[in-house]
């Protein structure tokens, strides 16, 4: 009987354990797709910044190691959510409010897979 309680246990955390991983890579899924869909006609796909929109605008090259050294997780969240404007209030990047806090926290973990190796 013990035996039988020991099986279903690890059975139980097994299946506890597989729901695990695959909800996180659920969610580096969707991640990537929020960034292709939302973020690549402007940063590009690698997050180069090196499309017309990018170079337009001046936006950092998130695969430069010094540039994610800069990054703030808390801050890159805030402009995702609320949106960035320039000094004179001009609209550079549209709030996300399409997305979830979690989506965004996601997404916020994707540009850190954007580093190049040095």
């Amino acid at each position: 009987m013990d035996q039988g309680k020991a099986n279903m246990k690890k059975i139980i955390i097994l299946a506890v354990a597989i729901g695990v991983v695959a909800a996180i890579s659920a969610r580096g899924a969707d991640a990537k797709d929020n960034w292709t869909k939302l973020c690549a006609k402007c940063h590009g796909a690698e997050g180069k910044g090196d499309t017309k929109i990018g170079a337009r605008l001046g936006i950092k090259d998130f695969s430069d190691p010094k540039v994610q050294a800069s990054f703030k997780d808390d801050d890159a969240f805030k402009d995702l959510k609320n949106g960035l404007q320039n000094e004179d209030g001009r609209t550079l990047m549209k709030p996300f409010d399409t997305l979830s806090d979690d989506e965004i926290k996601a997404l916020v973990a994707y540009v850190r897979t954007l580093k190049s190796q040095p």
